[in-house]
């Protein structure tokens, strides 16, 4: 028996101490509700579980951008729902505006009714924001880049790149210019009288008009029959069409010879000159299956799966005697919302809003009140219709995109929270039987503890 070392004492000590120290983590596990508090509980269940605690905060914030997203593209297509009633309306007036029992006031009145409608367009397209954001106005559109043309529209199915165009004949306007100089004297007098019919226009002569107000009435006249009437230097009128190529007529119908010759025309001449469309081949960037159509300046091309490049050429492009008359049309990926869709880098969506205007929808065209702008503006209307129904079929795919990512987003939010919990929380039931255990143990050391020290006692026994 020895009295300076209590070894009894000393292990029971020990174990006292490492039980106490169990009580604790188990205390601690089952206040918090979680396995690992500490590294030394699980290292790598540590590192495991920081990565998808980061994944999951991840994921409901990307779960919150495409909900984002799709407010975006909801307050876009209510205001596309609007400019679809508007130009619903304008084309409801062009068919009123083709009725003949209507007269010029009639049409001018229409005129100034669609006049006012195209600008409340460009002020639905200025003015449509989400967050101080433009939506309407291409700001959130892909830029596309070409010199010597204009109104470009590529659709979201061409790829960026380059794409090269050779415009081979340049787009002209139907012009027909008198045989003899008759308007050289503007104070001479006509002579003549009758009807003078420019593209089915009529205008009354009278033969007491002189040059002056015989040009006043062409002048006026012209314009309602979609072309221009001009006195050239030499004193020669000429008629030059409003439009580009095969639209771009000029017909020009004198009620009988003498009126024919008073404005100088002849009769043996031709009355009918019409413009030509402007003519390009396709270069590098288009595949073989690519196809071409044509109408005055405009041009739109076309390939499979849903690709489309439209485009004006600018007027008097080439210019005669051009030895370069390429085109080269660069289409980028700067401008496109870009929506942070996933919890990683570079998982992203792209969404595309064009810019839908007066003059993107060609309505700034439209005039009814020429002597075909009706039947024009009913065709115009339908072209923009159809091209506001592909611009909101493509911002339903991108909403309907966007509900699927919130929902596939929310559910591997909801399986990883899962497999987290698996990892980090801890069994209630097993770890409160590992603390009774240790509870017991605590108990039971602390008791022969006790006893271990009362042992120097006994051996003052042998003393006595």
């Amino acid at each position: 028996m020895k009295v300076n070392y209590n070894m009894s004492a000393v292990i029971t000590n020990s174990q006292l101490l490492r039980t106490e120290g169990n009580l604790t983590t188990a205390m601690e596990k089952l206040s918090s509700g979680i396995r690992i508090n500490h590294a030394r509980d699980d290292a790598a269940g540590m590192a495991i579980s920081n990565k998808m605690r980061l994944q999951i905060d991840g994921l409901d914030q990307a779960s919150q951008n495409a909900s984002n997203g799709t407010s975006v593209l909801q307050t876009a297509d209510g205001a596309l729902n609007e400019v679809t009633s508007i130009i619903q309306r304008m084309r409801e007036l062009a068919v009123q505006a083709a009725n003949d029992t209507n007269v010029d006031s009639d049409k001018k009145a229409i005129q100034a009714e669609i006049a006012s409608l195209r600008e409340e367009v460009d002020r639905v397209s200025k003015d449509t924001e989400f967050n101080t954001k433009p939506l309407l106005d291409g700001t959130l559109d892909n830029r596309v880049y070409a010199k010597n043309i204009s109104r470009i529209d590529a659709s979201i199915y061409v790829d960026a790149g380059k794409y090269e165009v050779d415009v081979t004949t340049a787009a002209t306007k139907g012009n027909l210019a008198a045989d003899s100089a008759q308007f050289a004297d503007m104070t001479g007098y006509v002579n003549a009288s009758g009807r003078l019919k420019i593209n089915g226009y009529v205008i009354e002569i009278e033969e007491t008009d002189t040059m002056e107000q015989v040009y006043e009435k062409i002048r006026e006249g012209a314009e309602f029959g979609e072309a221009e009437a001009d006195i050239l230097d030499d004193g020669t009128l000429s008629l030059t069409s409003s439009f580009y190529g095969e639209k771009g007529v000029v017909k020009v119908e004198a009620e009988n010879t003498e009126l024919a010759a008073a404005l100088g025309f002849s009769s043996t001449r031709p009355d009918v000159v019409y413009g030509e469309d402007v003519q390009i081949a396709l270069g590098d960037g288009f595949s073989d299956t690519a196809t071409v159509s044509v109408d005055g300046n405009k041009v739109v091309i076309t390939d499979k799966s849903g690709f489309e490049i439209a485009f004006m050429v600018d007027e008097n492009y080439p210019v005669a005697g051009a030895v370069d008359t390429t085109v080269e049309i660069e289409v980028t990926e700067i401008g496109s919302m870009t929506l942070q869709i996933g919890a990683n880098e570079d998982q992203t969506m792209d969404v595309r809003i064009p810019k839908i205007s007066a003059q993107t929808l060609y309505l700034d065209e439209v005039d009814v009140t020429t002597v075909n702008g009706a039947s024009r503006a009913i065709d115009r209307m339908d072209k923009a219709l159809d091209k506001l129904m592909s611009v909101r079929s493509s911002l339903g795919a991108f909403e309907n995109r966007l509900d699927y990512a919130v929902q596939a987003l929310d559910e591997t939010n909801e399986n990883m929270t899962a497999a987290l919990s698996r990892i980090e929380d801890v069994d209630m039931a097993a770890e409160m039987s590992n603390y009774t255990q240790q509870n017991v143990l605590e108990q039971a050391a602390i008791s022969v503890l006790s006893q271990a020290n009362d042992l120097p006692q006994q051996t003052l026994q042998l003393l006595q």
